[in-house]
């Protein structure tokens, strides 16, 4: 499951993003200013895969916002929302340092093609099939294959294993799994990450000799 920030002032709109954001499958959090959203980065140790930026908030704009993420060294795609829709401020917001930019009002299905589009860049994948060995995820049907067989999963498992190949050869803490494929108000405590990948296995691995 990515985790995607919200900063946005207009009520609104933020609560439009973040209802369809979470029943499309993200991890969503969200700020009303741009004071706000830097606490957030600031504090978030394992990171946003994607952030959501209006340009014109309160207590730091998203400009602001967006320089002091890139001064921390954090990379996390940002896409900006606003209501200007000048060439010049496209420019203005692009060479800022943002990989995206979309003029209000929007579709959820333009919003929601676009974060895709810019998270398949930030983890180097060119189309929306995940592979390992005979192993694929679609992450647009959320459709699961092994040797051409597909793969029944639930929500739960299916986040993980989305997560899992997205981070290929990388060490993932079970906290960093929690935090990801769980939503931010759970506290941990129980073995529900090693349940899941139990599960995971026995659905992958049974009948072939390759785990």
């Amino acid at each position: 499951m990515k985790k995607v920030l919200v900063a946005e002032d207009e009520e609104s709109i933020r609560e439009f993003i973040v209802i369809n954001l979470t029943r499309s499958g993200y991890n969503v959090e969200q700020a009303e200013n741009g004071a706000v959203a830097l606490e957030k980065f600031s504090q978030d140790e394992n990171g946003f895969d994607v952030a959501i930026l209006d340009i014109m908030m309160p207590k730091a704009d998203g400009f602001t916002v967006l320089r002091a993420l890139r001064g921390m060294g954090k990379t996390t795609p940002v896409l900006f929302l606003t209501a200007k829709d000048a060439v010049s401020d496209r420019v203005k917001g692009l060479d800022s340092g943002a990989n995206d930019y979309l003029v209000k009002p929007f579709s959820f299905e333009e919003l929601s093609a676009r974060l895709r589009a810019m998270m398949r860049g930030s983890f180097g994948v060119t189309d929306n099939v995940l592979h390992i060995a005979d192993l694929s995820l679609d992450c647009t049907s959320h459709r699961v294959m092994r040797g051409g067989k597909e793969i029944t999963l639930s929500a739960k498992e299916y986040a993980m294993l989305e997560y899992f190949m997205y981070n290929q050869g990388r060490v993932l803490s079970r906290e960093m799994i929690e935090d990801h494929v769980w939503n931010f108000d759970y506290e941990g405590g129980t073995n529900v990450v090693d349940v899941y990948i139990s599960y995971l296995r026995k659905k992958i691995d049974d009948g072939y000799d390759k785990k």
